[in-house]
């Protein structure tokens, strides 16, 4: 029997690494095998993708020789930031530049690369519809994942952009979920009007990148994106009301109110959902379900995460 080939994965732990590596060790009879990369290897998270039979090694984004190192013998590599982390554009900017050498250096045959618009080619510094953040940025977690789509180009790694989406499960930990409202209700907030906001399991990030990598070099140099579905904000109130059994309503309020919430990053994702909003035609068109239904037939729609889920989504009393 010939023996598998690895995908290294960075983030492991996290969402759509995790999501990666769980789809990667289900697949029991497949050609690959996961290798988790992780900081800290002794993690409740790391211990338990061990379990599964997931080879667990250590690295950090933020050193390039430790990366080169774990990506020592892999096939292909999963390559993803996090901004929440430390909410530095720049330091995202050397990580991504960090793994882009480094999975060159370890002659890496296919990279996806999990990236986001630049949306500074939409809505230029000196375009007033939007604040610019950080004297540089319009989305400073869109904006430098997008440029640093030039450090794979420019490194001449094998590489797959794959666009993600909102996830649904930000209304289970990122604080997204339905809150009180004055009058004693429940609303989800969002500054989209009513517009669709493509979203997807953060699970099912990773089990579309599993279906990249077992079509071999198909997607290398292309861009992807991947949704489960286009819901605007009316509807993913309706499917809350009904899969929780609350009267949960859609509370569509104007950007710059959003960007004044005051909460961390409040003005970048103002930004983002006013993006998403005024561009709506091209963001939804980049991420047609369709595409991810074809990379992963276990795909679910919002009202099947829910049934899943949304015990776990917090409802203030």
């Amino acid at each position: 029997m010939p023996e598998k080939k690895i995908i290294a994965v960075v983030g492991a732990t996290g969402a759509q690494g995790g999501g990666l590596v769980r789809a990667i060790q289900a697949d029991a009879n497949g050609a690959y095998r996961a290798r988790a990369i992780t900081r800290d290897v002794q993690s409740e998270k790391a211990r338990a993708l061990a379990g599964l039979g997931a080879e667990v090694v250590s690295a950090d984004v933020d050193n390039q020789e430790s990366l080169k190192r774990a990506f020592d013998g892999a096939a292909c590599a999963y390559c993803v930031t996090f901004y929440w982390a430390h909410f530095s554009p720049e330091r995202e900017l050397a990580e991504t530049q960090n793994m882009a050498r480094a999975a060159k250096a370890a002659g890496v045959g296919h990279v996806i690369w999990s990236t986001l618009e630049d949306t500074r080619k939409w809505v230029p510094l000196n375009d007033n519809r939007m604040p610019t953040l950080m004297g540089k940025y319009k989305v400073p977690h869109f904006d430098a994942k997008g440029e640093s789509d030039g450090h794979f180009t420019a490194a001449g790694v094998p590489t797959t952009f794959l666009l993600t989406s909102f996830y649904w499960d930000n209304f289970i930990y990122f604080g997204s979920g339905p809150q009180k409202t004055r009058d004693g209700g429940l609303a989800v907030t969002f500054p989209m009007d009513d517009k669709k906001l493509p979203g997807i399991a953060a699970e099912d990030i990773g089990k579309c990148a599993f279906g990249i990598f077992q079509r071999g070099g198909e997607f290398i140099g292309k861009r992807l994106g991947v949704a489960g579905e286009h819901l605007a904000g009316t509807e993913i109130a309706a499917a809350m009301s009904r899969a929780l059994g609350r009267d949960i309503r859609y509370n569509a309020v104007p950007p710059e109110v959003y960007r004044g919430f005051g909460f961390p990053g409040a003005d970048d994702l103002g930004n983002m959902f006013q993006f998403k909003r005024d561009f709506n035609d091209m963001f939804c068109g980049a991420r047609d379900p369709a595409v991810a239904w074809n990379l992963n037939s276990e795909l679910q729609t919002f009202d099947a995460w829910l049934a899943k889920n949304g015990a776990r989504i917090p409802i203030p009393a």
